[in-house]
């Protein structure tokens, strides 16, 4: 079984999406992801330094785009399962067939200007604590008055709140654990987003999804949404949930996924599922980030793909 994962923010990396644009049709893809977007994604993706697209607002459409303009250069009717992190269900989203890419990559420009807003509101901030008893960890976010904002397994989990609650957390760590500050602009996933969540909500509600056409595991407890508007009742919710993509990788091996691409900008998600999914029966695993990874992806696909119905293409319903 094969599944194609969407990462999320603070995967990009400055010039990712040069080499994709000597791909036919490409750079005219991305140019009308740009104007649904409101922002110059040519730019963002070849150009621009690691300081401009670590800004929210721009990250978010610049990593749901990529993810879909690799996505559309793969046979994906032979794919049997999808997830993103984060933003990357957006991504997601559209390679289930749920959203078409437009319409991704327009929640995507909205979820992320809102999410930059709520930032702007007060001070807030996220930090990851490695290592430690989870449970041990757990109350000692709890106590500091801050919220688990992403469970990544592997030892992951990220704290998110208020500075003063982070710098507190951080001078008095829980055993065995090692707290690193986040370079991000608020406390994702958390009730500090939700202005966002609310003006997301406003704009989903127009949309006409589709119920998925290969499973699509949630954020919110890893589970397979059936129903288009339950995954967008949750992608909407998600902007103050904490991402559980701890349940997510479960649920890959409890389905028994043998290989995994990951989407551009790739490697943070394949690096967790890694540490997690290791040992015998470990998934096959592509990075895709250029191009020239494209032959050993659809290879993997031809491999553990299951072959089915064709299936309409991204993008292929309004």
């Amino acid at each position: 079984m094969l599944a194609v994962l969407s990462p999320g923010q603070g995967s990009q990396k400055p010039g990712f999406l040069t080499p994709w644009l000597d791909l036919t049709g490409t750079e005219a893809r991305l140019r009308w992801f740009s104007a649904l977007a409101g922002l110059d994604l040519v730019h963002l993706g070849t150009a621009a330094d690691a300081e401009e697209i670590k800004d929210t607002a721009r990250t978010q459409p610049l990593l749901v785009a990529a993810a879909l303009l690799a996505a559309e250069h793969l046979p994906l009717d032979a794919v049997t399962l999808t997830a993103g992190h984060s933003v990357g269900e957006l991504g997601a989203a559209a390679v289930a067939g749920v959203l078409s890419a437009e319409a991704a990559v327009t929640l995507a420009g909205i979820r992320g200007r809102e999410m930059a807003a709520a930032c702007a509101l007060e001070p807030t901030g996220m930090a990851a604590v490695l290592g430690g008893d989870p449970d041990e960890v757990l109350a000692a976010i709890d106590a500091h008055g801050l919220h688990p904002a992403n469970r990544n397994g592997a030892g992951q989990i990220v704290a998110a709140g208020a500075l003063d609650g982070l710098d507190k957390f951080a001078a008095d760590p829980p055993a065995k654990t090692r707290v690193i500050r986040l370079q991000v602009a608020g406390a994702f996933h958390t009730p500090y987003m939700a202005p966002a969540e609310t003006a997301l909500a406003t704009v989903a509600a127009g949309i006409a999804p589709a119920d998925p056409a290969r499973l699509l595991l949630s954020n919110l407890d890893g589970t397979a949404v059936t129903d288009g508007q339950e995954l967008v009742r949750r992608l909407v919710r998600q902007v103050t949930a904490p991402v559980r993509w701890d349940l997510c990788m479960r649920t890959l091996a409890e389905r028994g996924v043998t290989g995994v691409i990951e989407l551009p900008p790739a490697g943070t998600l394949a690096g967790l599922v890694k540490r997690e999914l290791k040992g015998e029966g470990a998934p096959e695993i592509v990075t895709l980030n250029t191009p020239d990874d494209l032959p050993a992806a659809r290879d993997l696909i031809a491999r553990h793909g299951t072959p089915g119905q064709p299936l309409a293409p991204i993008g292929g319903h309004s």
